[in-house]
């Protein structure tokens, strides 16, 4: 039997918060199984966004197009409903109404998570803040998105989040947004599976990001330093892996039997046998249960 090394050829994917972490690496690997891939986020070669960090839409879209896709970058504030219906209208007109895949991957909540305090002691206004930007987009972008994949009658919505169980993440605010995600997809599946069209809940392991690999004072190249530092580390994943767990989410076509479920790359390289970009396969839920079940709990049952 021969693999289909480009099982999303002329596919159209929309990664809303591409711009860096598991939203690039989704980008990226939807490029790398032959999809055209749109590119949002807010920071651009020409604006950053108040994170200020390094990386751009534009690189990333130039990573889509070196792994065999087609990126396009496109600075959008999620944010902004005129700014989000000025871009469907773009990929409207530039791929004739087709769109296959939307990733809601956006989120920008670090700086506004506060892991010290309980509510009664945070910041109201940043805590707001923070819903609004993780999981407003998200709503916003489905809005207008959403009937291209009706029309179509075919089609994913990924919600990316953090963890797919009831466990609490241990801060409020941050807590609320990454279930509220979880919440979108299992609404969005209700309403879409009479039209074909499946939405999922997705979570990576501990992720390699560019910002985690900065806390530790490594690079990709050398990331292993890290270890010294947090032995969980040594468990961790880069965005490729959720990248890969996508596109053969993607790819499948009875996909359509998962929707509504919140899903984990720990769960999808067992079925769909991909690889992290090493060869290995993290499993990060087999490491909490065999290394941190008994002193934090275990992780329970996905949602």
């Amino acid at each position: 039997m021969t693999i289909d090394a480009r099982p999303l050829a002329g596919k159209v994917a929309l990664v809303a918060g591409g711009t860096r972490g598991g939203g690039r690496g989704i980008a990226v690997e939807l490029g790398a199984a032959g999809a055209t891939v749109y590119v949002t986020g807010r920071s651009s070669a020409g604006e950053r966004s108040d994170l200020a960090r390094p990386e751009t839409i534009e690189q990333t879209a130039g990573r889509v197009t070196a792994a065999g896709g087609l990126g396009i970058a496109v600075r959008t504030d999620h944010s902004r409903p005129g700014e989000v219906q000025a871009l469907i209208h773009q990929v409207t007109a530039e791929q004739d109404g087709q769109l296959d895949i939307l990733v809601n991957s956006v989120w920008g909540g670090d700086p506004l998570t506060d892991w010290e305090h309980p509510l009664w002691e945070q910041e109201l206004d940043t805590g707001l803040r923070l819903l609004r930007q993780a999981v407003e987009t998200h709503i916003i972008t489905s809005r207008y998105a959403l009937p291209l994949l009706v029309t179509r009658r075919s089609g994913l919505v990924v919600e990316v989040t953090d963890g797919n169980t009831a466990r609490y993440r241990g801060s409020l605010f941050y807590d609320l947004a990454k279930s509220a995600v979880i919440r979108l997809a299992v609404a969005q599946a209700a309403e879409l599976k009479p039209h074909g069209v499946a939405a999922v809940a997705i979570t990576p392991g501990f992720l390699r990001s560019e910002a985690v690999l900065e806390h530790f004072g490594v690079t990709e190249a050398n990331w292993r330093d890290g270890v010294a530092q947090d032995p969980n580390f040594a468990h961790s994943e880069t965005p490729a892996y959720l990248g890969r767990a996508v596109a053969a989410l993607a790819a499948d076509p009875n996909v359509l039997a998962k929707t509504g479920r919140a899903l984990a790359t720990w769960g999808l390289y067992q079925e769909y046998g991909f690889t992290d970009v090493d060869g290995s396969q993290p499993d990060f839920a087999a490491h909490w249960a065999e290394n941190l079940a008994e002193e934090y709990g275990p992780l329970g049952e996905p949602l």
